[in-house]
């Protein structure tokens, strides 16, 4: 294990298998994460551990499985991987509801300036209520156009319909009838439509080649002024650098952010905006969430020791 996992499921790999912790759950460095994968037979890493092609074409044969801790896998080269044989896995499902709770969170929050206005609290400076005091926006009757509308986004349109918004969605493919009718959600197949008519943009795909940068600097000038960016999937799926000079220059109206291009970086310009919401990737953390992870991780492992092909195996699809 790469980083300190919960304790009882620290306590329950400790029982089923050979394990070796990290105690004091500081990020490994490429010196030490190449030390562990050479010796050992499964590696358990998370999204803090960036294994490129170099440190998995340096891994002895030993190593057969690396079993993530987390839904995402941008940080592994599965290609790399697959060339050398070793099974990657990942836990898909068990982080959607507590991603999606955060990200309406964020819908909320940005709009009507909640941590704007808990800031004037905290700062003594609050004179008292104002017919124009913190004037934010209403959702309600709003767009919410949603850009990857699998597991994560679809739950955060159950939600985000119950506030009165109407749910717009792009995809590379089309979700089935049912599904939209459930959602109430309208397929836009063409993505800068998308963000031109939607009032709240939310980011939900995973980061891969054909995402990375996907929102760039003319399609977020394609957000409206009076628009907000929501972002809890991966920071880089945006550029960051553009997002920042459309919230200085009040080409946007806001965002909501709990994920950054280089974490655990933030950029200074970001802490100096009042139009941000920022949070410390922490869209997935409850005891709950984290807890059915690392249940995940050990069933994952266990299918592989007993010779089965593990239920949450990345495939080829990912990359």
């Amino acid at each position: 294990m790469t980083r300190r996992l919960p304790a009882n499921v620290e306590a329950r790999m400790a029982e089923l298998f050979d394990a070796r912790f990290n105690p004091d759950d500081r990020p490994m460095d490429r010196a030490a994460l190449a030390a562990a994968m050479a010796d050992c037979d499964v590696l358990v890493p998370t999204v803090t551990d960036h294994l490129d092609a170099e440190l998995i074409g340096a891994a002895p044969e030993r190593l057969q499985l690396i079993a993530s801790f987390g839904n995402g896998v941008d940080h592994i080269d599965l290609a790399a991987a697959r060339a050398r044989g070793i099974i990657v896995t990942n836990t898909p499902g068990v982080l959607t509801e507590d991603t999606a709770d955060m990200t309406m969170a964020l819908i909320l929050s940005v709009p009507r300036r909640l941590a704007e206005g808990e800031k004037v609290i905290r700062s003594g400076t609050w004179g008292g209520w104002s017919p124009s005091g913190m004037l934010g926006h209403c959702i309600g009757g709003k767009q919410l156009g949603i850009v990857g509308m699998g597991r994560i986004g679809q739950a955060v349109a159950r939600r985000a319909r119950v506030f009165g918004l109407s749910i717009a969605y792009h995809n590379r493919h089309r979700l089935p009838e049912s599904v939209e009718a459930e959602t109430g959600a309208v397929w836009y197949d063409d993505l800068d439509a998308l963000l031109a008519d939607s009032d709240i943009v939310s980011v939900h795909c995973p980061l891969n080649a054909d995402s990375r940068g996907m929102i760039d600097a003319e399609r977020i000038e394609l957000i409206g002024k009076d628009a907000y960016f929501i972002n809890t999937s991966r920071g880089e799926i945006a550029d960051e650098n553009a997002l920042i000079a459309a919230l200085q220059g009040r080409r946007i109206a806001g965002a909501g952010l709990d994920v950054y291009s280089h974490e655990p970086a933030v950029d200074p310009r970001l802490l100096a905006l009042d139009n941000v919401m920022l949070l410390p990737h922490m869209g997935s953390a409850t005891h709950e969430g984290r807890l059915a992870t690392g249940e995940k991780v050990i069933a994952n492992i266990r299918m592989w020791v007993d010779g089965d092909r593990p239920r949450d195996q990345v495939l080829e699809g990912w990359i």
